[in-house]
């Protein structure tokens, strides 16, 4: 079955009206610490990395369209109105005949992702289109099952994680709880109305026990077959018991279901937990012990946060690879990271790649660029935390972790000024005041609880960092 190139223009005209109305996740007040030693443990190291990549990779890469939603029939999501939506189901369904990355390069993402500066890895190893990046033994819809069967790196995941693992990177596997492919979730005897499963699990209790093991045994298999896992980062809220649904919910506008989608997490958590200890687990946007730090979306929260979370944003305007997007400048990204780490997060990054299996050579100048801040700026970003203090008109505030150390980050606007000045987070008294950048002492004085150093001979175009010890609490 053809579609035409006029729709699938179209559909990627649409992908940032589609992130826009149905993917912004709000940051909640509702967080519940982990009571694992193990987990609290890998949760504090994570939380000195600062900086991911998340990387949305599977059949929407073919034509290069949004990920998974376009098969989705809900009111939000324009498809062309000469297609029927069962034929487009097909057509996409059928992108697994021509997904073929024959120059997949785990490698060279790992590289551009160092490069950046950044630290953790989460990796899309099914998104809620059920097409697996791994060589699942519960589905044939998997990159190891197409035509990419006979090549030696078709177990995709594999070769991604061991690729990042060599750059000393955390790792993470995303995983959709809903899968709109499988039987169990969307059946053929009903119409697919929405996201959620459609059919009545109180009447058809034997198929979502059948879904609910499929779930069980295919995290499993990431947990045990895949080597050293940090974080499973499980993305599709609306999978929850139904008690579970909240405000937060409510507000995204998406339809909820009428009987509880209950995969009963406390099960499949200890089964992860036993086979990779200390894991990190995401449930996101479902508050609990599973969720164990939070991730607002395409959003900063507006003020700072006292528990662990990260904002997951794009490079660009789309989580997966499409042709002729446009990438946001440098300067923005760095901001953004920035504001990020001093009220208290990490930003995880979004980059996706070609249907080659290779990263967009502006992908990676992109990252090069911010790893060019980041090389020579990192004190004041990796293995700090918040401080009170935190803003004070372009400049953000960070500390060390033992709090002897205070960095702050002038934002650049057009052009650096010639004197950098803020309130709050003064400098002791006989302290030096240094830039990150070449190490370079400045002087600084304090007049009317003002601090204030002049920068002569100074070009940063981005972001100035510097440090000082504080005064005593």
């Amino acid at each position: 079955m053809k579609i035409p190139s006029l729709l699938i223009a179209f559909i990627c005209c649409v992908n940032v009206a589609f992130a826009q109305r149905n993917d912004i996740l709000k940051e909640s007040t509702k967080y519940e610490w982990p009571k694992d030693e193990a987990v609290k443990k890998k949760l504090a190291h994570w939380q000195d990395q600062k900086f991911g990549m998340i990387i949305h990779w599977g059949l929407y890469a073919v034509p290069g369209i949004i990920e998974s939603w376009s098969i989705c029939s809900e009111d939000w999501i324009d498809r062309d109105s000469t297609i029927k939506y069962d034929d487009y189901k097909k057509w996409y369904w059928g992108l697994s005949e021509k997904f073929n990355p024959t120059q997949f390069n785990p490698e060279q993402w790992a590289k551009a992702g160092k490069d950046a500066g950044m630290k953790y890895l989460v990796f899309t190893t099914k998104h809620h289109d059920g097409f697996a990046m791994f060589d699942t033994k519960e589905s044939d819809f998997s990159i190891a099952k197409g035509p990419f069967a006979n090549n030696p790196k078709k177990d995709v995941a594999k070769y991604v994680f061991d690729a990042f693992r060599k750059q000393d990177f955390m790792i993470g596997a995303y995983f959709s709880k809903p899968d709109w492919h499988t039987q169990y979730y969307w059946w053929d005897k009903y119409a697919t109305p929405n996201r959620n499963n459609n059919y009545d699990i109180k009447k058809f209790p034997w198929r979502w026990n059948m879904y609910k093991k499929f779930t069980y045994n295919q995290i499993g298999e990431l947990m045990n077959n895949y080597g050293s896992i940090d974080i499973l980062w499980l993305d599709g809220g609306w999978v929850r018991p139904l008690e579970s649904v909240n405000e937060e919910v409510l507000s995204w506008g998406a339809p909820i279901p009428e009987w509880s989608q209950d995969i009963n997490m406390p099960k499949i958590a200890e089964m992860a937990r036993k086979a990779q200890p200390g894991l990190i687990m995401v449930d996101r946007t479902v508050h609990g012990q599973f969720e164990n730090y939070q991730t607002p979306e395409q959003k900063i929260p507006e003020q700072q946060l006292d528990y662990p979370w990260e904002s997951c944003m794009t490079l660009n305007h789309n989580w997966g690879w499409v042709p002729n997007d446009e990438y946001k400048p440098t300067k923005e990204v760095v901001h953004k990271l920035v504001e990020i780490v001093a009220k208290g997060g990490s930003l995880l990054l979004g980059v996706g790649p070609k249907p080659d299996g290779t990263m967009d050579q502006e992908a990676i100048q992109k990252l090069e660029e911010i790893g060019q801040w980041t090389s020579k700026n990192g004190n004041a970003i990796y293995n700090t935390r918040s401080t009170k203090n935190y803003h004070d008109g372009n400049v953000w505030f960070t500390q060390s972790k033992d709090g002897k150390t205070i960095y702050g980050i002038y934002l650049v606007g057009e052009k650096l000024p010639k004197e950098i000045s803020w309130k709050g987070s003064i400098p002791k008294k006989g302290t030096t005041v240094s830039i990150l950048n070449g190490n370079k002492k400045v002087k600084w004085k304090v007049n009317n609880g003002v601090a204030s150093f002049s920068v002569p001979g100074i070009t940063e175009k981005v972001a100035l960092a510097f440090s000082f010890t504080p005064e005593s609490k």
